[in-house]
């Protein structure tokens, strides 16, 4: 038994891979500047003690054998320096410490890419659970079908996780994803995105080209075929790889989609032969890839065979992942959702997937630019892009705004009138507070309207308030 430490423990990764490393029988405890709920609740009901905020004490008076050292934490804090001063006490990134405690004992289906990673891990550790194949996992949100986020799963089985490109710790600056001992791997797609770390895309394409040369050459390699940035890493000649996607070329082919209110339905084809016709209860054409695309993985894990018995019927009951098109109202005159879109691709493919999903309904689109890419000055025209598919846009405060230095943020006044130029209603708000008063209420909407708050953060609570006023 190991005494681990968990620095910076409030954070929804290291707070299950403590919960984790408790159930494998070491005592765990950590700290964090602050530990909000869900968190908070959730590391007492898994009986692991933290301490509010940072000092050398803490790690004095807990005298750790091993200190896990979350990635948002830096030079500066009293427990980094603390650590920094005496390197007798080990310190390791919560993915080196995933590697060498879990990953190393069991077979790893890594799922990677800049959007839909949570709700494709979500989906192969599903699939599995309903073949009572008992698997690990380890997902970066709130299932709505498994018991938990994580499970340690048994040593030999299969572990499912997210492959997140961003770095690991601040004295480990490569990918997460470098890490985690893929046996299968999914890249979803690959965009420029994590501006605060990463160049540009040929920075974030060095990173999955690492990635490649570990997966061992008895592994398997499955990519949206349909994205020609990740064609670029490729060919390796050690790697078996599946092509999915609509076009020809692939190997697995997505066909017939049809997207409707409570969910959609696709094919999927293996050259001349049809592997069947899959119903889900989710929406969009990038949720028919993600289904395809886990479908795929579960298939090759186990040996094959298994698409038309078990994966057509599993994947219409799946209820996917908490703030991903989550409903948050429904009403027949008003539907409201959330989703973590924080991209401009994942928003255009949000607010296409409500389009298509609800013809003749009014669309607003709340949007709260708050990740490190999204807050600058560098994809003005692909949010124009995407946010024009609504037909209202209100735009909230810009996170972390440094009035220093504004030319390197979002230029949130072009936007507004190069959308209303178009012909859009388009509105920024100096505070999330302002945009929740300007939100119509129920007594005053005439249309059926659609409204989808988009963030990757809490928008201020303004979701929730919304919701409850209008029940």
């Amino acid at each position: 038994m190991l005494r681990i430490y968990f620095l910076g423990i409030g954070g929804t990764a290291m707070a299950n891979v403590a919960a984790m490393m408790r159930q494998l029988g070491h005592r765990v405890s950590g700290s964090d500047q602050a530990v909000y709920p869900p968190i908070s609740a959730f590391l007492q009901h898994q009986d692991i003690a933290y301490r509010e905020g940072f000092s050398e004490n803490h790690l004095i008076q807990e005298n750790p054998d091993l200190v896990v050292v979350g990635n948002a934490v830096s030079r500066g804090n009293p427990e980094v320096e603390y650590l920094l001063q005496n390197p007798q006490i080990k310190k390791v990134s919560m993915p080196e410490l995933l590697s060498h405690q879990v990953l190393s004992k069991r077979r790893n289906l890594v799922v990677t890419g800049t959007h839909g990673k949570t709700t494709t891990t979500t989906l192969i550790a599903f699939l599995l659970e309903q073949m009572q194949l008992e698997p690990g996992y380890l997902i970066g949100g709130i299932p709505v079908d498994l018991e938990a986020g994580f499970r340690t799963g048994k040593e030999g089985g299969a572990f499912v996780i997210e492959g997140d490109e961003y770095d690991s710790a601040f004295f480990d600056k490569r990918s997460k994803f470098i890490h985690y001992q893929p046996e299968i791997l999914l890249i979803n797609n690959l965009e420029f995105d994590h501006a605060d770390i990463f160049r540009d895309l040929e920075d974030v394409q060095r990173s999955f080209e690492h990635l490649l040369r570990i997966v061992p050459s008895g592994g398997q390699v499955i990519i949206n075929g349909d994205d020609p940035r990740i064609e670029t890493l490729l060919p390796q000649p050690w790697l078996e790889v599946t092509r999915v996607g609509l076009g020809d070329h692939n190997d697995i082919r997505i066909a017939d989609f049809e997207d409707y209110s409570e969910g959609s339905q696709f094919a999927l084809w293996r050259g001349g032969e049809a592997l069947g016709v899959f119903r889900s209860g989710l929406n969009g054409l990038f949720n028919a890839r993600n289904a395809a695309l886990a479908s795929v993985a579960v298939d090759a894990f186990t040996g094959g065979g298994l698409f038309e018995k078990t994966f057509c019927d599993c994947l219409r009951s799946f209820g996917g992942v908490k703030r991903r098109q989550e409903r948050v109202i429904d009403q027949p005159r008003l539907q409201v959702f959330e989703d973590f879109a924080h991209h401009p691709s994942a928003v255009l493919a949000v607010l296409r997937s409500l389009r298509e999903r609800f013809p003749g309904f009014y669309l607003i689109a709340c949007w709260e630019p708050r990740s490190n890419s999204a807050i600058k000055n560098q994809w003005t025209e692909e949010w124009i892009g995407a946010l024009q598919v609504a037909d209202r846009i209100l735009i909230g405060k810009i996170h972390r705004f440094d009035s220093s230095f504004p030319e390197q943020f979002l230029q949130i006044p072009k936007i507004i009138d190069r959308l209303r130029i178009i012909g859009k209603k388009a509105e920024a708000f100096v505070t999330n507070k302002a945009l929740l008063q300007d939100l119509p209420s129920m007594k005053k909407i005439q249309n059926k309207t659609v409204i989808v708050f988009l963030t990757n953060g809490s928008f201020d609570g303004i979701i929730q308030k919304y919701g409850s006023a209008t029940q």
